[in-house]
């Protein structure tokens, strides 16, 4: 009711905007421009004892924790709370002044025209018009806030505030890089790192792609956010409703929040966080110092022998309360399962713990050492030798780090036992954002109700336990399913029965780069293959569940049987059918294969893509045709696996073009990938067209050799040469060619021609010249008939 009553009132006595020559005053509360919508409002917002930033907010009315600023003009700069003044001139220029009429921030934008006009928009977006142009818009110049539809590009960035106390710029910041991948930057007093995608690891083993043409980046307003290095996401509240922002915080972190109405008041929650661990943000408590978590909190404490350097700001971290470099008279405390992230001033492999403390103690530069075993096939430890000590923080790490101290507080020095985190992201779980550290009032009364409600829920969890464990040794029961409501009608299996049925995962028989596929027993005797989820917290359970409605909905005889599934703590296990003869990669290998064989895959291949794309209730992109995701049963029938990377859409969508990654395997993906074009069920049909050129000629797509004359060129292109030579060759068919000797000359010649024809065609890079799966599948049952 509050809400309707704020919008009305704006309805009937609006506040419009400014025009040339007009002005809003600091002193006056009324001088504010409201949005028409009612949402957002943009003032003098005041952030100290006389000081007042130009700010956008969202309505008072709308939000029960406090005034939400989403912009600031001058964040650095506030102005005086009397005589300052924001002013729209009729020269085009949006001016705000100090007091002493001292331009404190500027537009820097001219106009001659008479219709200038300064708006607020329903989007939040405060805008300067001429004559229905934008001549300048505050959505190009982002402070810690991006809302929906709000374009992050190459030029722009977002800074966290100082504080939550302060809005002045902070340290950390959210920026496409040189390389256009979105990144979050900490940039301190005294060092300056990225932190964000992890930096050890390979952009694209984060599912990241560089050196993008275009950088930008947006939030919708169904929570869905894109960015043109690949990274996406969605809210966990997904769709149409609530108001959402993208902050990045002041303690670094970048969050998505949403407004949620409930009991009657109106709250911001956290629905999307980049970094679930906040102890890996770096600079979080600065230099000398350790990040811990302990009794479900972040705190920071100073290392063994250092002080706070500001008892009120941990961001300048701690000093040294010794005298430095004193080589006779220093040693080492252990720090275990404590990491210290970058500054390395040496990397020393196949080094002793001894050598390390050495190297460390004749070099004055030298602040530690962190010590670990490489757990490589040569199995060796290695140091790294530290110039300084930032970034500390203490998980689950196997290494130590060595900290060099004089002697005195070595002796002194009494270890801790490591405090496990309590903090977990759990994909969908909504936590709330905290806008006051202030103790509130005990009662007794809540006491006791939060007694009884934990012996009650203490009791349930007890019940829960056991309900489980009884239910486990049985088959899947509606009940169960309610639980883990996948869209399947096989089994889910325990993780104790699948360790038992592969012999504690023994014998492997397949790896990829997200999985290990075991051979197993199933308690009924059926052989199975097992295949093992890999890094599982990259593998929540919303990414699990749409694996498994995919494959659940799947039901053809060239598509792998899937037989159950375990999702049972962390561990992710998919159980299908087991392939006698392996893939079609292992058998090409050893050149097993005949000419009827190979054919046979071609057709069966097709039909089980056409059924795919074309056959079955959703629209699934398979997006990783190769040869090893193509198994042979015993008697070399092929069946299409692996649909970790499957797309499934509704069936009145045709394409998609925001994937969040890249998809597929270098040398079958298909030109749209690179090119950022729509997404179809032709980037299948190229991939299948890639791997029959494969199959009939015995090259790898990824080799491009260059012996023999051969160019560098891919499996498709070097076909289409050899095809051109055949004029010069002499020979009675250009099929001789370019067919793997493994299948010798035995095979049907018009056949042949037939098919690399049509590999040709599902190859092509323009995707409108490609066929359908369908269409495929009828050139190859039907050649007569005309391509």
């Amino acid at each position: 009711m509050a809400i309707i009553i704020f919008v009305l009132f704006y309805i009937f006595f609006p506040v419009h905007g400014l025009t040339g020559g007009s002005f809003l005053s600091v002193e006056n509360n009324d001088d504010i421009l409201v949005s028409p919508n009612g949402l957002f409002i943009a003032g003098f917002h005041q952030v100290g004892q006389n000081a007042y930033c130009f700010a956008v907010w969202f309505s008072d009315e709308l939000i029960t924790e406090g005034r939400t600023v989403v912009w600031m003009a001058n964040r650095d700069e506030p102005v005086n709370g009397i005589n300052s003044r924001l002013s729209l001139f009729k020269d085009g220029n949006l001016v705000l002044t100090d007091a002493d009429q001292y331009i404190i921030w500027s537009t820097q934008t001219k106009s001659t025209s008479s219709s200038l006009y300064l708006q607020l928009h329903d989007t939040g977006n405060l805008v300067l018009h001429e004559r229905e142009q934008t001549i300048w818009q505050s959505f190009d110049y982002p402070t810690d806030t991006l809302l929906p539809n709000q374009p992050l590009t190459k030029n722009t960035q977002l800074v966290s505030s100082r504080s939550s106390t302060n809005c002045s710029s902070g340290f950390y910041k959210l920026y496409f890089d040189i390389d256009s991948i979105l990144r979050l930057h900490y940039e301190g007093p005294e060092s300056t790192t990225v932190f964000w995608p992890d930096p050890g690891l390979l952009p694209w083993e984060v599912r990241r792609y560089q050196y993008m043409y275009n950088r930008s980046a947006t939030l919708d307003s169904d929570g869905r956010f894109n960015s043109s290095d690949g990274f996406g996401f969605l809210s966990a509240d997904f769709g149409v409703g609530p108001q959402r922002m993208m902050r990045i915080d002041y303690d670094g972190d970048l969050r998505l929040y949403s407004l949620i109405e409930h009991q009657g008041r109106t709250k911001w929650e956290i629905q999307w966080q980049a970094v679930s661990h906040s102890c890996r943000i770096h600079g979080i408590c600065g230099a000398n110092s350790l990040c811990i978590y302990s009794s479900g909190r972040r705190r920071c404490t100073c290392l063994h022998g250092y002080k706070m350097v500001n008892s009120k700001d941990w961001s300048s971290g701690c000093e040294p309360d010794f005298e430095v470099c004193k080589p006779d008279d220093e040693a080492f405390v252990e720090l275990r399962h404590v990491e210290f992230y970058g500054f390395d001033m040496r990397y020393h492999d196949n080094y002793t713990l001894d050598a390390c403390k050495k190297d460390c103690l004749q070099d004055c530069n030298c602040k530690g050492f962190q010590f670990g075993y490489n757990d490589d096939d040569v199995g060796t430890y290695y140091c790294y030798i530290k110039t300084s000590l930032y970034n500390g923080y203490q998980m689950g790490f196997y290494n130590s780090m060595y900290i060099k101290l004089p002697k005195s507080l070595v002796s002194s020095f009494v270890p801790k036992a490591i405090e496990k985190s309590s903090l977990r992201c759990t994909g969908g779980k909504v936590t709330q954002i905290i806008r006051s550290y202030e103790k509130k009032h005990e009662s007794k009364i809540l006491k006791f109700v939060l007694v009884l409600g934990c012996v009650i829920g203490f009791i349930e969890i007890i019940g829960i336990l056991y309900f489980w464990y009884k239910s486990s040794k049985r088959s899947v029961t509606a009940s169960e399913q309610v639980y883990f409501p996948a869209a399947t009608a096989f089994r889910k299996f325990t993780y104790s029965e699948l360790k038992k049925a592969s012999c504690n995962f023994s014998e492997e028989i397949g790896r990829g780069g997200e999985s290990v596929v075991y051979k197993g027993r199933l308690p009924d005797n059926r052989i199975a293959a097992i295949k093992k989820l890999k890094n599982t917290n990259h593998h929540n359970e919303d990414e699990f569940q749409a694996e498994i409605d995919t494959i659940g909905r799947l039901n053809h005889m060239n598509l792998i049987e899937t037989w159950g599934y375990c999702a049972e703590g962390k561990h992710r296990l998919i159980v299908y059918e087991y392939m006698e003869n392996g893939s079609l990669a292992g058998n090409l290998l050893i050149g097993k294969l005949d000419w009827e064989t190979r054919f046979e895959i071609a057709k069966g291949t097709a039909k089980g893509l056409a059924y795919l794309h074309e056959e079955c209730l959703e629209w699934v992109l398979h997006c990783d045709v190769k040869p090893h995701n193509i198994l042979l049963d015993a008697n070399c029938n092929p069946k299409v696996a692996d649909f970790g990377l499957s797309k499934l859409l509704d069936r009145d969508r045709t394409e998609i073009s925001n994937f969040p990654t890249i998809r597929g395997t270098r040398g079958y993906m298909a030109p749209e990938w690179v090119f950022n074009l729509p997404i179809t069920s032709k980037v299948d049909v190229f991939s299948y067209g890639v791997v029959i050129l494969e199959m009939i000629t015995g090259r790898s797509p990824g080799r491009r050799s260059h012996e023999n004359g051969d160019t560098g060129l891919s499996v498709t292109e070097w076909v289409r040469d050899r095809i051109q030579e055949f004029d010069e060759s002499g020979r009675e068919s250009w099929v001789e060619l370019i067919v793997d000797p493994s299948i010798g000359g035995e095979y049907d010649r018009s056949t042949m021609e037939n098919l690399v024809k049509v590999a040709l065609q599902c190859a092509e890079e323009d995707m409108e010249a490609r066929p359908s799966m369908s269409q495929v599948v009828n050139m190859l049952l039907h050649p007569e008939k005309d391509l």
